[in-house]
């Protein structure tokens, strides 16, 4: 085998300034790209002319490549001895595959190299001033995906949940949070677009977040927050009415949380 390597590349939410150095200089290296659509795709257009580029982006309802062939794409071309980079959107083991990426070019004996990126699950809600713990308030934070099962994961106020893909899951997401006991008035926020010039955060309660969501034609891609933190958000204000401010002696709301 000739001398090809994959690097598993996390891009960070979108931004092109989040991805890590080493991130970067790998790209940059690279002779073929395997990018997805959520990670930071401007930085395509500093590569070198030569550089192959593939779009293996997934959106709802239209996969470019499926996940077999994304696998089978890197193979092919570390086998003939390329540089190969999977630029992926957030962190590559953080709801990402690379781990799936990773066990497959390991059947091939290709060495894979992974570069962590700044995962969506908490720089999202962050670029909307939701904290995913806050002392006094969230000291856990649990990440799921949409797709998944919520039968497990902690369900209570002060420990967030942090929801990835789950926009069109959200009723459901919703009642399976109701039936397991969570009140009706727990905070919940949808980010979307995150450090995007389009970002949007709608807030709302368990009781009326789907309503509001479909209202506001909320849709992917987004980061949902669930939890006791959204209230500290600056825009919880305006859009928490019907709630009282989270007041807590060890944790300060930002000054323009007002009651």
């Amino acid at each position: 085998m000739a001398d090809g390597r994959i690097t598993l590349i996390g891009g960070g939410p979108g931004d092109p300034e989040l991805i890590t150095v080493a991130g970067y200089k790998a790209l940059m290296a690279a002779d073929v790209v395997l990018a997805d659509k959520l990670g930071p795709t401007a930085l395509l257009a500093e590569l070198p002319e030569d550089v192959l580029v593939i779009d293996v982006g997934k959106s709802p309802g239209c996969h470019v490549k499926t996940q077999d062939e994304t696998n089978e794409l890197l193979v092919k071309y570390a086998l003939k001895g390329k540089r190969v980079v999977r630029l992926k959107g957030g962190d590559p083991f953080v709801l990402g595959r690379g781990g799936e990426e990773m066990l497959y070019a390991a059947e091939y004996g290709i060495p894979v190299r992974v570069i962590p990126g700044v995962t969506s699950a908490v720089s999202v809600p962050m670029a909307a001033g939701i904290p995913v713990t806050h002392r006094g308030i969230a000291a856990g934070f649990t990440v799921v995906s949409g797709h998944g099962e919520l039968a497990d994961v902690p369900i209570r106020s002060d420990h967030t949940l942090a929801v990835l893909m789950g926009v069109s899951n959200l009723p459901q997401i919703v009642e399976t949070l109701l039936t397991r006991g969570l009140p009706s008035s727990t905070p919940i926020a949808i980010v979307e677009r995150g450090y995007s010039q389009t970002q949007r955060t709608t807030i709302g309660t368990l009781e009326g977040i789907v309503k509001r969501a479909r209202k506001a034609a909320v849709a992917n891609p987004a980061v949902i927050v669930i939890g006791d933190v959204v209230r500290l958000a600056p825009e919880a204000s305006d859009q928490l009415v019907d709630l009282l401010p989270l007041v807590n002696a060890e944790a300060t709301a930002p000054a323009s949380f007002v009651d």
